[in-house]
């Protein structure tokens, strides 16, 4: 039977060369609104309904152990519990010993630290009812000892000014917190040398233990052993635990340096075990939302005739050929941006989740069941989107599904200017890598800047002997080296047993003595009788700046924390030391 096939395709015409009037769409037209409105299907339904309801029913695990440092494979130990509502994730891992100890009360270290603790037990004791004054008697009594010449030639001006302004005005907080716990845990020793009235013993043995308290509180501090930087790699590393319906789930962090902690940062390890398998079991939590769709600027409106946010112009983003990202991102944006909802859901942090089932209502009361993109099979389960990887070592190159996490992290946090920083850089024309201290921590515990330290030894020197100039027909000078200045630390290649590794060196003192100037921060100092050898690879050609910091924060509970933490960022490219050798120079 024959048929008569017709079609009608719109076309814009314009009666000049420019097409703008004929794409615009005017406003000032209802029925010409209506019609485009009818050409672009808005008046088309579809038999499909929107999210109305989602219930969500997950496996609820809050993080029960930890464990500091790099934790080998086939690792079967009892890690400390941990409690993430007690304190944040960065202060544990990050804090390091700041208050001196004992042994230290002799040394001239931590003189703020020993000055401000002895002026704050002088206002507890001041607050307390006493029958006379007793502020002349402590600081008689513990109070700074005396510089030796050494010592007084290790320190800086500031040092020697502030030790001199407060030596004779607080007493020494080191030794008295020394004094107060000789009497064991619990107890307060009060030397009789104080000849405290028996009807005030009450009130200063008061003080002095409000004193203790507030000494020992005042920083966040780690154990002996809970150490988690990893001076050959300049980064930390840890690992938490807790425990599942099917078994303990261990997360390795293998590489956190730059203050910013988040789920991203860790990766399951299946190959240790931390003692959570013993832990409280799981708890199951459902909860029930009302689905939102996702929003951005700058989105594609969702009918006609909206004026859509300026504030983001996807059309002018310029993609060559070879970016495909930002093709990616523009075509996502523009063309499945109302295709994702969000569902707001409140959690407890520091607890890892696994979801069992997610139940979809839609406006025509079908219910779907949305499945773990790992249950779909290929290609859908290669989603890695918010998931886990497996650490490396494990063989595993399929994510962790099903899994999420939400740390014990912080938001923000008060950092303090940098009270050490070092400068790891290359240096072809010595063809060496230099661990550059420009800033240290003095005594006084301000940042001391070698740099200009260095500078003023120099000019010392230059003054000295300016009557041994020589003169125009002297003879020549041979030297064996360049002269660098003491703050460059020299790291020498040296073969280890796992490739190539940075030894930390010395340079030779300018002054003619067999001494070598050797690194005087904590960072190039990681331990006592340990050498600092890094990984070869650790020092890149871009270089590498490494400080620390005192950090301040406020947790969950209303507590506060302060703590030094340690940041890693990359460095100023490469530099020169002007190191030489068998050197020809006129003069002394």
């Amino acid at each position: 039977m024959p048929s008569i096939t017709s079609w009608m395709r719109l076309e814009p015409r314009s009666r000049d060369a420019e097409m703008n009037t004929s794409l615009q769409a005017r406003i000032y037209d209802p029925l010409w609104l209506l019609a485009r409105q009818w050409q672009f299907g808005e008046f088309q339904g579809e038999d499909n309904g929107s999210p109305v309801m989602a219930r969500w029913r997950a496996e609820s695990a809050p993080l029960t152990r930890y464990h500091s440092g790099a934790i080998a494979p086939d690792t079967r130990i009892d890690a400390p519990h941990y409690d993430g509502s007690r304190m944040p994730l960065e202060t544990l891992v990050e804090r390091e010993s700041v208050r001196p100890a004992r042994d230290q009360a002799a040394q001239p270290e931590k003189l703020r630290l020993a000055a401000e603790a002895g002026q704050q037990f002088l206002r507890m004791l001041e607050l307390q009812p006493l029958s006379r004054e007793y502020r002349d008697a402590f600081i008689g009594e513990y109070p700074f000892p005396a510089l030796t010449m050494e010592q007084r030639a290790a320190l800086d001006r500031d040092s020697l000014g502030f030790f001199a302004l407060m030596a004779s005005r607080v007493p020494d907080g080191r030794r008295l917190y020394a004094a107060f716990r000789s009497a064991g845990a619990g107890a307060i020793a009060i030397a009789p040398a104080l000849q405290i009235a028996p009807a005030d013993l009450a009130e200063v043995e008061k003080a002095a233990r409000l004193w203790l308290q507030w000494f020992e509180t005042l920083f966040s501090e780690p154990d002996v052993n809970n150490s988690s930087w990893l001076p050959e790699r300049m980064e930390y590393a840890f690992s938490v635990a807790t425990r599942l319906s099917d078994g303990e789930c261990i997360l390795t962090a293998q590489e956190y340096f730059d203050g910013q902690l988040d789920w991203y940062a860790f990766d399951a390890n299946p190959e240790v075990t931390l003692g959570a398998a013993t832990d409280n079991p799981s708890t199951e939590i459902t909860r029930t939302v009302i689905p939102a769709p996702v929003s951005f600027r700058g989105m594609p409106a969702a009918r006609f005739w909206e004026f859509e946010d300026a504030q983001v112009d996807f059309g002018s983003v310029d993609a060559g050929p070879t970016d495909l990202a930002r093709m990616l991102l523009v075509e996502f944006a523009l063309d499945y941006g109302n295709d994702w909802f969000v569902m707001p859901m409140e959690l407890d942090i520091g607890s890892l989740y696994r979801t069992r089932s997610l139940v979809i209502t839609d406006t025509f009361g079908v219910r779907t069941l949305i499945k773990s993109s790992s249950e779909l099979g290929e290609p859908h389960s290669s989603w890695r989107m918010f998931q886990h990887s497996y650490s490396r070592g494990s063989g595993i190159t399929k994510p962790a599904s099903n899994l999420f996490f939400l740390p014990p992290s912080l938001l923000k946090s008060l950092e303090s200017p940098p009270i050490e920083e070092v400068l790891f850089l290359r240096d072809e024309m010595a063809n060496l890598a230099w661990a550059v201290e420009r800033l240290i921590e003095g005594p006084a515990e301000r940042p001391l800047n070698r740099f200009e330290t260095y500078l003023e030894k120099k000019r010392r020197r230059e003054r000295e002997a300016t009557d041994k100039i020589p003169a125009a027909g002297a003879p020549l000078r041979y030297r064996l080296s360049t002269e660098i200045p003491d703050y460059w630390i020299p790291l020498m290649p040296a073969r280890a047993g796992q490739g190539l590794r940075l030894k930390r060196g010395a340079v030779l003192n300018t002054d003619g003595l067999p001494d070598a100037v050797h690194a005087m921060g904590r960072i190039l100092n990681p331990d006592r009788g340990r050498a600092l050898e890094l990984y070869e690879e650790e020092v890149p050609r871009e270089g590498v700046r490494v400080t620390r910091h005192y950090q301040y924060t406020r947790w969950l509970d209303g507590s506060t924390h302060v703590w030094i933490g340690r940041r890693k960022q990359i460095g100023r490219g490469e530099g020169s030391s002007g190191l030489g050798f068998d050197v020809v120079r006129n003069g002394t």
